[in-house]
């Protein structure tokens, strides 16, 4: 009788009930902003997330080289479209989110001179992101071409592998100043650290920002990669994103 009662229950729970985890990789920009996400999608569905951070490049090589990942949440729609174009996914790419570059120090600069404080002969280094891998290391390339100041800063320049180490090298002070993203100047572990100011949108192109669901999560978990796919475009999320400066469409 008592097996009886505890089959009865547990048909009587949701599917979610019994739904497995899914493994979800994310550009560094999204890093913080992903724990929110993904412990409001567990409150809702039960379903387990984890997340493996790094730079769009390089995640996109791993999940070319097999990597187990079932959704990616990519800092630009270039490596998606790739990864589709090349038939690591059915679905084709969507843009979840807008991102916006900013300039952050824990030194006392002048920022309200926005991008032009980065002349100041105190400077000796300046930290971005790879840009042959993160697209912020790219667009703040450009900024740098679009207000004139590549060319004779470019000798300062540091490069992270990702926006997680520049964020390194800006708050341990082995630069004096960098181009992160404004979602990891909002994150609550960071918000109240340094000095930051916004890149304006127009010195370089919009940071339209792509996810997918992998070849790999559609033939292992589809149900839970594709619930987890929804949610990024529901109130909830948008809420999330919006919270960590996210531009939304």
């Amino acid at each position: 009788m008592k097996k009886i009662i505890v089959l009865m229950f547990l048909l009587s729970l949701p599917v979610t009930a019994f739904a497995g985890g899914i493994t979800v990789a994310g550009a560094a920009n999204v890093q913080f902003t992903l724990e929110d996400l993904k412990a409001e999608f567990t409150r809702e569905t039960g379903v387990d997330v984890k997340t493996v951070i790094g730079s769009s490049g390089k995640l996109t090589a791993q999940i070319e080289n097999g990597a187990p990942f079932d959704v990616f949440l990519s800092a630009d729609m270039k490596y998606p479209a790739k990864l589709y174009k090349d038939g690591f996914s059915a679905q084709v790419p969507q843009v979840y989110a807008n991102g916006a570059l900013v300039l952050w120090t824990m030194k006392d600069l002048d920022l309200p001179q926005g991008v032009g404080v980065l002349s100041k002969t105190g400077i000796q280094k300046i930290a971005l992101a790879d840009p042959k891998l993160a697209p912020y290391g790219r667009e703040a390339v450009k900024a740098l071409q679009f207000y004139k100041l590549y060319g004779s800063l470019e000798k300062k320049l540091v490069y992270g592998e990702s926006i997680s180490q520049v964020n390194l090298f800006i708050t341990t002070g082995a630069a004096e100043i960098g181009f992160t993203a404004k979602s990891i100047v909002l994150a609550p572990d960071m918000k109240n650290k340094g000095k930051w100011v916004e890149v304006p949108a127009g010195s370089y192109k919009p940071i339209a920002q792509g996810v997918i669901v992998l070849k790999y999560g559609r033939q292992h978990h589809s149900q839970e990669a594709h619930e987890f796919y929804d949610f990024l475009f529901s109130a909830p999320a948008k809420a999330i994103f919006k919270k960590y400066g996210y531009n939304l469409l």
